[in-house]
């Protein structure tokens, strides 16, 4: 038996998102684009913050609702605080996209009058709430996408 060998990670558990972020970069204004340098919050990070920092859940309760581990959120949480400093301090813009994730929701964005509505993740919607346009926006779908290519 081999004491020195270590013991292989299986593939990690995907991490639950409720709802996506609305926005795919947030970035200090006054600066043009190409001026500036980014960081990138995996959808992960983000949905960490959100719960941690805005919705002010525990860590416990905020890894039960990512289907993670505590350990795994506080490593999460403490990450994506670094990435956000770092950026606050730097003015960098943050960039939205990877991570091991499902979606439990979808935000649905109508690209005729801009209504915005949350439906759960793969839920059929005949058309916009507001205009009844068929042309929405799948937020989640785009992350999604984003992440497999």
């Amino acid at each position: 038996m081999n004491l020195g060998a270590r013991k292989m990670r299986g593939p990690y558990r995907k991490r639950q998102i409720d709802t996506p972020p609305a926005f795919k970069n947030f970035k200090p204004s006054g600066i043009p684009r190409r001026l500036l340098k980014s960081v990138i919050i995996s959808l992960d990070e983000y949905e960490a913050i959100r719960l941690a920092d805005y919705a002010q859940y525990d860590h416990q309760r905020a890894a039960k609702a990512m289907g993670i581990s505590r350990p795994t959120f506080t490593r999460l949480i403490d990450q994506a605080r670094y990435k956000f400093a770092k950026a606050f301090i730097e003015g960098l813009e943050i960039i939205v996209e990877g991570g091991n994730v499902e979606m439990v929701h979808t935000r649905l964005r109508c690209l005729d009058c801009e209504d915005e509505q949350v439906v759960p993740f793969g839920e059929q919607i005949a058309g916009c709430r507001e205009c009844g346009s068929t042309n929405l926006e799948d937020i989640a779908r785009q992350y999604l996408q984003s992440n497999a290519g």
